[in-house]
């Protein structure tokens, strides 16, 4: 059994609250314990340090500042226009901060080009599905594998044995994530003739592909019913289970609440609470943000 395959198999697709203010006292996921456990002296793989990112005289990042540790599903959330994605953008060589720091298992982000922050272990999906549409499932997937290879230009000109080895490699482990998500029924339609729901789940295998110590995921329910959100819970669930930590962005509260041990909310630009579900659930700023009430009346 692979490493992708042999997830847990007590996870339980469990029903999630749907909204912040209406919600009962007690939010942790019905399932098996998370694996993360919060105690005295905690891995943190990733620190963001008061980072400030500006676009002219718009100020996107306001000195942000979280952590997150290993083995965890930490969600990031907000209105829109809050600065989740921007943050992403921001870990990811996307942008480079105007201040403060950005560090990955104690290695500096900052000055580094997009595939060395790739290839340090960070993969991350988009907002807005970015597919090969010509491309096949089994070939987007691939093309994540590529990320890992070592074979030179030289190597795949003249089709030499290393190249070979790794191009029948990269293969078999599309293949097997295709299958970890649930659509290596569909490995030779092109992208653009899967459903939504599909090319969502071939982003994530495709990030998979290149054996992230840490995946940030952009809004993937966006679009979804509510069934296939309750199906990408437990495939979030079961990343988690392969020892891939997870940041997660999403709208929608029902999936945060369901799935996430904390939370960090941000509002124009601006951490404005963090904690675990309960924490932030209840907290009356997020409560404004979210309803558009003042904060002493929520």
């Amino acid at each position: 059994m692979s490493d992708y395959e042999a997830t847990s198999a007590q996870a339980a697709d469990a029903p999630i609250d749907e909204s912040i203010d209406t919600a009962p006292t007690s939010p942790a996921p019905a399932g098996p314990v998370p694996a993360f456990q919060y105690a005295p002296g905690r891995e943190a793989l990733l620190e963001v340090d008061d980072v400030t990112l500006r676009f002219g005289g718009v100020v996107a990042l306001d000195r942000v500042s979280f952590t997150l540790y290993k083995g965890e599903i930490l969600g990031l959330i907000g209105p829109n226009g809050a600065g989740k994605t921007t943050c992403f953008n921001a870990m990811t060589g996307v942008y480079a901060p105007t201040s403060g720091r950005i560090r990955f298992q104690g290695a500096p982000l900052t000055g580094r080009k997009k595939y060395q922050i790739t290839r340090l272990g960070i993969a991350r999906t988009f907002q807005n599905i970015r597919l090969f549409p010509e491309m096949t499932a089994l070939e987007n997937t691939m093309v994540g594998t590529d990320a890992r290879h070592r074979a030179s230009v030289v190597s795949a000109m003249f089709r030499l044995p290393r190249h070979w080895q790794e191009e029948r490699a990269g293969r078999e482990k599309a293949m097997e994530l295709l299958r970890f998500v649930g659509i290596d029924r569909r490995a030779n339609e092109v992208a653009r003739n899967l459903s939504y729901g599909e090319q969502r789940r071939l982003e994530i295998a495709r990030a998979l592909a290149t054996e992230p110590t840490l995946l940030c995921l952009d809004e993937p329910a966006a679009g979804f019913t509510p069934t296939e959100k309750e199906s990408l819970l437990k495939l979030i669930r079961d990343i988690r289970e392969t020892g891939v930590t997870i940041l997660l962005i999403e709208h929608d509260m029902r999936l945060v609440m369901g799935v996430t041990e904390r939370i960090v909310v941000l509002e124009f630009g601006k951490k404005i609470a963090e904690g675990t579900p309960a924490e932030v659930r209840d907290d009356p700023k997020v409560i404004a943000a979210y309803l558009g009430v003042p904060t002493d009346a929520a």
